[in-house]
C-alpha cells in the first residue's frame, strides 16, 4: 500500500531475474503503492535486510504512488492483495492488464501477498518466497505474450 515492503521486494526479485536472463534491457519493472504516506522514502529497512540476504539491493528504490500514467505505460499492473486490486482496477479502467501478482505463482495456494509491515523478519522472508515464484511465472507470461518475436 505504501510501496516500502512488498512491491519493492517484488521489483528487486523481478529485476534480478531479468538480469539473470539477459532481459534487463527489454523489460522494465517499477513498483508503486496505492497510498502516498511514504512517497520518496526508501524501502523498509527490514525489507532491505531480507533482500540483501538473498543478494538483492533495494537501496536505490524510492516509494511512489501509482498514477494513471502507469496504466498507459505498463503492459501489466500487478497488485499484492484484493484491496490494492480494487484501487488499481478502478484507476486503470481497462487501459492495462490489472492482475494479482500471485496469479503468476501457479504452484502456490496463496491468493494474496501478506503485508509484513507489522510482523517480524519471517513475514519478509515469506513475501520473498511468494514473489520469487510469481516472478518466474510472470516472466514466462511476458516471454509468451511479448518476447516470442525473439525466437
Amino acid at each position: 500500500m505504501g510501496n516500502i515492503c512488498r512491491s519493492p521486494l517484488a521489483q528487486g526479485v523481478f529485476e534480478a531475474l531479468l538480469r539473470r536472463e539477459g532481459l534487463e534491457d527489454e523489460v522494465f519493472a517499477d513498483s508503486a503503492g496505492t497510498g502516498a504516506w511514504h512517497v520518496g522514502s526508501p524501502p523498509d529497512e527490514r525489507a532491505q535486510r531480507s533482500a540483501r540476504a538473498r543478494g538483492l539491493d533495494l537501496s536505490f528504490q524510492r516509494a511512489r504512488k501509482v498514477s494513471p500514467e502507469d496504466c498507459e505505460n505498463f503492459d501489466y499492473v500487478l497488485t499484492m492483495d484484493e484491496d490494492n486490486y480494487r484501487v488499481v482496477a478502478a484507476l486503470c479502467r481497462g487501459n492495462a492488464v490489472v492482475r494479482p501478482f500471485l496469479d503468476f505463482a501457479t504452484d502456490s495456494p496463496a491468493m494474496e501477498v501478506p503485508d509484513p509491515y507489522y510482523g517480524g523478519p519471517d513475514g519478509f522472508e515469506h513475501v520473498l518466497d511468494l514473489v520469487e515464484e510469481a516472478s518466474e511465472g510472470l516472466l514466462e507470461d511476458i516471454r509468451r505474450r511479448h518476447l516470442s518475436h525473439r525466437d
